[in-house]
């Protein structure tokens, strides 16, 4: 007898051919994943990526991105997250507990601050905030017996300094802190965060990106990343992340994917466009300081040039203090082309205010006065640099 319609289109015979090839891997969902015996469901290790056992714990896809991720870092693991904050979350919960300690610069994204001032506070976890640009020596120095981890970014998102990584690193390594980097700005290919001299001897033990800016590129998808080397450390973080149920969805996966080729030209092309604004930004009288760390004069600059290739699409300029906020507000509405929004790295370039001196930081390192940051999309530069020459005549 022939099953019910109903039956027989859940439990269809047909299985479609092997071999198939495509430029894009496919993209598979699913919370529950088919054993064909018990034995196999008691087998299966989801652990080490030899098995699929349930949709939260991995996919093809989600492998796969983690894979090309690992690469792209120079790490050997790699982890999903639903945004960038999520992965910097999952490290902090990951590796701290009551009465340890973590240390943060005081440039580092606003929101791994405020998880440190409320939600690991609340947990009995202690924070202290340092100078971006401190160096090694004062760093050991801070460290405490409480001291497990430390956070660096390099530069910081909005001042932009570039601290002296490859020091700071040695520096924890020495005390017994591991280091975990937010690698967003570098995105894999600025710098090598596991291998900062180039021999190999030297490293951050994690790299944290949010593939919400460059890897997706297209101003639509929230992803983050957790990359590792060493294969204890990857384990710890990856039970937690099993236990705190971090999932994302094989739409975005796919994104990630489909936009990956094209990163290292993509970056390239927001460089060259930042560096060029950047130096025209120089030049107008309205602007005290322009931060960008491959700009002489920036700070950290030269930290800078001993571990970097190149730049993220992403600067900051500093207008006269005489000239007021409300002046510098009307100046960023008058833009055109550069649109008021937070995240980077897509298409379109943003532009958002900063009042880095009241509500950010302690050390400015000569910074004063009104703060805009731009981050440089895939425009043409003349029409951006058109659009920057029309809000300063406003601004005027």
């Amino acid at each position: 007898m022939k099953p019910p319609t109903s039956t027989e289109l859940i439990h269809h015979p047909y299985t479609p051919p092997e071999g198939f090839q495509a430029p894009q891997p496919g993209v598979f969902k699913a919370s529950t994943v088919l054993f064909p015996n018990v034995a196999a469901l008691r087998a299966r290790n989801w652990k080490e990526k030899t098995g699929y056992t349930y949709g939260l714990h991995g996919t093809p896809t989600t492998f796969t991105l983690e894979e090309r991720l690992a690469t792209l870092e120079g790490g050997r693991q790699a982890l999903l997250t639903p945004s960038g904050l999520a992965a910097i979350a999952l490290v902090d919960f990951a590796l701290l507990k009551t009465s340890d300690e973590v240390l943060i610069p005081d440039n580092a994204y606003g929101p791994n601050k405020e998880l440190a001032r409320h939600e690991l506070a609340a947990f009995g976890i202690a924070h202290r905030f340092y100078d971006p640009l401190i160096d090694a020596e004062a760093l050991k120095a801070m460290i405490g017996e409480r001291t497990r981890l430390l956070w660096l970014e390099a530069p910081g998102s909005v001042t932009m300094e570039f601290p002296d990584l490859s020091g700071l690193v040695r520096a924890a390594r020495e005390c017994g802190v591991i280091t975990v980097l937010d690698n967003t700005w570098g995105a894999g290919l600025a710098f090598r965060p596991f291998d900062l001299c180039g021999d190999g001897s030297l490293g951050v033990d994690i790299s944290v990106q949010a593939l919400t800016k460059y890897p997706s590129g297209g101003g639509d998808v929230l992803m983050g990343s957790v990359t590792t080397v060493d294969e204890a450390l990857h384990l710890k973080l990856k039970f937690a992340h099993m236990r705190q149920g971090w999932g994302v969805g094989a739409n975005d996966v796919e994104a990630v994917l489909r936009s990956l080729p094209t990163l290292p030209l993509r970056y390239a092309a927001h460089d060259e466009a930042a560096r060029e604004l950047a130096r025209w930004c120089q030049k107008q009288p309205e602007i005290v300081q322009v931060l960008h760390p491959a700009l002489p004069g920036s700070p950290g600059h030269e930290h800078w040039r001993r571990h970097c290739r190149s730049a993220a699409g992403l600067f900051s300029v500093v207008f006269d203090p005489a000239l007021g906020w409300a002046r510098v507000d009307a100046f960023v509405d008058t833009l055109r082309l550069f649109r008021i929004g937070y995240s980077w790295g897509g298409p379109m370039s943003l532009a958002v205010p900063y009042d880095i001196a009241g509500a950010m930081r302690a050390q400015t390192h000569g910074v004063r006065g009104p703060l805009v940051r731009f981050s440089v999309g895939l425009e043409a530069v003349s029409d951006l640099i058109g659009d920057l020459e029309q809000a300063l005549r406003t601004l005027r």
